[in-house]
């Protein structure tokens, strides 16, 4: 993959990520001059999960780093615009949840419960679902790493 297909690539998956995040920033009440941060923080998200996976890292590690780079961000545009840093993440996250993974799962296991068990139908169940339970653990921890460093009220140390 050349540098321009990688930059292409980049472009239309930060485009298509921020469109979901600006549609549940309005679903959550975002206030509207907030919009447009939660729009970046899912593009930057979602962007820098997919540089991580084109550069080998697993899509769970990948979710991880892309949602405490999120959370720290929201972090610093919480200081900066005095409100919450949820405001900001949230919605900014909700691009990066494994609807595909979880949806895979579920018909796998439907097909089970319809046609009988088959050890490739529990394959695919089991690792579909461990993917997703992964990467949403990923995101949830993600998003508390930057609370857990700034609002701390003892010292790390």
């Amino acid at each position: 993959m050349g540098m321009i297909d990688l930059l292409l690539g980049l472009a239309n998956d930060m485009l298509f990520a921020a469109i979901p995040a600006i549609g549940f920033a309005l679903v959550f009440n975002v206030p509207q001059n907030a919009l447009k941060y939660c729009a970046i923080g899912g593009a930057l998200g979602h962007g820098s999960r997919f540089l991580m996976m084109h550069y080998g890292v697993p899509i769970e590690w990948a979710t991880f780093f892309a949602a405490t780079l999120v959370g720290l961000v929201g972090v610093k545009w919480s200081h900066r615009f005095l409100a919450h840093p949820k405001v900001f993440t949230v919605a900014a996250l909700i691009p990066m949840v494994p609807g595909v993974f979880a949806f895979k799962a579920m018909i796998a296991l439907v097909e089970i419960n319809h046609l009988g068990y088959t050890p490739e139908l529990l394959s695919s169940c089991l690792e579909n679902f461990l993917k997703a339970m992964f990467i949403i653990t990923g995101l949830a921890v993600g998003l508390a790493v930057p609370g857990l460093l700034f609002y701390r009220r003892k010292p790390i140390v």
